[in-house]
């Protein structure tokens, strides 16, 4: 990575020496008078500059990817005949074994260096002493592999130098030549930005499709061993792991337990979430003074940057137990019996902390919104003889009420994906029932349990995460189409 870094440097300041010589350049042909440039010195610069980089880049960036296909390629046909019989799972874990040998044989001092090259045998305990273990004892055969993967390597990267700075060169050279009066620099610069705009849009488009991709098709998996019905209307949620690949055992996987638990959770943590957060975002908008806003509204979106982590263990260790013992004092106070009948980990305790958490999205996001309702519609209700009250019910919320809406649809889809903090402050347990005193568990919490493990990954208990993430992101995904429909549909344009 130092190499590429390296590189990376030379080449920006190839770019950078040839926007300066553009520039000068093109002040140099206009002469006096700059209409003479078919565009302007910054945009001859700017061409010359970015031929400089972003081709040499570009390779650099290839380079990087198709290079250690034909290393991995050409190492692993040079593995033992018997050795490239096996499945192809044990042949990536040899191969894997080969780079840990490798990483650890660039990191070795001589003289532990020449301690493996005299002794063979004594790799593995080489590499523990210096801070590098491995599971096992490698085979022979390994430690030549890794120094012909290192050998590779060291060649690979030495070529990728020379190309990318070649390739500097000679495009910072031709571009250079292009620089004169009738040279429409501009365009060139105006298409390349459009062309990285339009690559940052697919880039971020082929992502989604990515990820929906990747869960549709796993998804498809699981339901071809579990029937949807039983998936989307069951009732009772127990992949019994312990009996994952027997016959006839591989569990009940009802998602309505862990979709009444994420609902239940989210509907209390907006509960709290919305009348705070609208409240101060009404407060700061409509009567806090400029310096008040100033000091108030950075200090309520500190919020926002507190981990989510750190919220778990503030209802873990602070709010469950609060809520647990004020529960068992009420409970004494009037039938005499200091039993609690609220659990520290509960639906209660996750949805009270969760609204906390997201009282500065919701002020946020509804402060912007009621402060962009033009101040016209208040003088004018004002000077009618509404009151500021008056005004603020009848006018202004009115007026920013899509927008508020459409905020809060936002801030309940951040609220369902949320995970640690219903991991420490719910529990875990997958169950069905009314109560907002009990625990519960989300769908999120759930992928996380099915994901970790050592199962096989095609058995149904672990590819049942992929159907409660694709369900996931179908619900979040019909909430923010659904907040932009409304947004969209009711914006009030004012002039």
């Amino acid at each position: 990575m130092h190499v590429f870094l390296i590189i990376l440097a030379i080449v920006a300041g190839l770019g950078i020496a040839g926007y300066f010589s553009a520039r000068a350049k093109a002040y140099a042909l206009a002469g006096e008078s700059l209409k003479r440039l078919n565009s302007r010195p910054a945009h001859h610069a700017s061409f010359v500059a970015m031929a400089a980089i972003v081709p040499a880049v570009l390779l650099m960036a290839v380079w990087m990817v198709v290079s250690p296909l034909v290393i991995g390629a050409q190492i692993r046909s040079d593995f033992p005949e018997g050795v490239q019989q096996q499945p192809a799972a044990a042949q990536s874990l040899t191969y894997n074994t080969v780079i840990s040998v490798a990483y650890g044989l660039r990191q070795l001092p001589e003289d532990a260096r020449a301690r493996v090259d005299e002794d063979a045998g004594a790799l593995r305990a080489v590499l523990a002493a210096n801070g590098i273990p491995l599971a096992a004892s490698p085979r022979p055969f390994v430690l030549s592999s890794a120094e012909r993967f290192n050998a590779l390597s060291a060649a690979s990267r030495a070529a990728m130098a020379v190309a990318a700075l070649a390739v500097a060169l000679v495009s910072l050279g031709l571009a250079y030549r292009a620089v004169r009066p009738s040279f429409h620099a501009r365009n060139r610069v105006e298409q390349a930005v459009l062309a990285a705009l339009v690559l940052a849009s697919t880039i971020a488009i082929l992502t989604t499709v990515g990820i929906v991709l990747s869960m549709l098709t796993e998804s498809l998996r699981f339901f071809s061993q579990v029937p949807p019905a039983d998936f989307f209307f069951g009732t009772v949620w127990d992949p019994r792991f312990a009996a994952a690949g027997e016959s006839g055992s591989i569990g009940q996987f009802g998602l309505i337990p862990l979709l009444a638990g994420t609902l239940y959770i989210s509907i209390v943590a907006m509960a709290v979430a919305v009348p705070i957060g609208l409240y101060a975002a009404i407060y700061m908008s409509e009567y806090a003074g400029p310096k008040l806003r100033a000091i108030a509204k950075p200090l309520l979106e500190v919020l926002a940057g507190i981990p989510t982590i750190v919220y778990g263990f503030f209802a873990l260790v602070t709010v469950g137990p609060l809520l647990r013992d004020i529960s068992a004092e009420l409970n004494g106070l009037f039938t005499g019996s200091y039993r609690n009948f609220i659990e520290a980990q509960s639906v209660l305790t996750a949805g009270v902390v969760m609204g906390i958490m997201l009282i500065p999205f919701v002020s946020s996001l509804s402060d912007d919104i009621i402060n962009a309702v033009p101040d016209s519609l208040r003088k004018g209700s004002l000077g009618l003889g509404a009151t500021q009250s008056e005004t603020i019910k009848r006018v202004v919320l009115p007026a920013a009420l899509p927008g508020v809406v459409g905020a809060l649809l936002l801030t309940a889809s951040r609220a369902i994906g949320e995970t640690m903090i219903v991991v420490l402050a719910a529990g875990v347990a997958a169950q069905l029932q009314f109560s907002p005193l009990e625990p519960m568990t989300t769908v999120t919490v759930k992928i996380v349990n099915q994901l970790t493990g050592d199962l096989e990954f095609n058995t149904p208990q672990t590819l049942v995460a992929f159907a409660l993430g694709l369900t996931l992101f179908v619900i979040t995904l019909c909430l923010n189409v659904y907040a932009l429909y409304i947004v969209r549909k009711y914006r009030e344009q004012y002039a």
